[in-house]
């Protein structure tokens, strides 16, 4: 039995508000694409240009400290999502992503979502809520775990 793209989606919290139709009306602006464990999906400060789905293996997320020393700082499985920032920002990538295992990804370009953006708007919409819901989540996350490092007020 052969699997759709649309079938992975169902497991991104990007793609709640998705039904059926609308996942597979997605599917055709989106392509497969598998890393080998050890090489990288993009290093920090490629340009973004395009945002992946994990659809099986694992990731790392990896950043260099102070002393220049390569920290992972997450581990993406199946459902997550890898470089949404780039479609909402432009900018370079904020930190490199390696293959840990070997893992297929379903990838979105920018160009892609453009696409996505112009022909089905409803589509578009319901992703940038996506996006945005999961980008809220992990800032508040991210205040969560500074507070640890933070002094109290005197």
């Amino acid at each position: 039995m052969a699997f759709r793209i649309s079938d992975y989606l169902v497991d991104v919290p990007i793609f709640i508000e998705l039904d059926e139709a609308e996942r597979i009306t997605l599917e055709k602006f989106m392509f497969f694409n598998r890393i080998v464990a050890g090489d990288y999906v993009f290093k920090e400060g490629d340009k973004g240009d395009f945002v992946c789905f994990v659809a099986s293996g694992v990731l790392e997320v990896v950043k260099h400290n102070q002393q220049g020393q390569s920290v992972v700082i997450a581990s993406l499985g199946k459902g997550s999502s890898l470089g949404e920032m780039s479609l909402i920002d432009k900018l370079t990538r904020s930190a490199s992503v390696r293959a840990r295992s070997a893992t297929a990804l379903v990838v979105l370009t920018r160009k892609g979502f453009d696409m996505v953006l112009k022909m089905h708007p409803e589509v578009g919409i319901k992703i940038l809520k996506g996006v945005a819901s999961l980008l809220s989540m992990n800032l508040r996350k991210t205040s969560e775990r500074l507070t640890d490092f933070m002094a109290p007020l005197a």
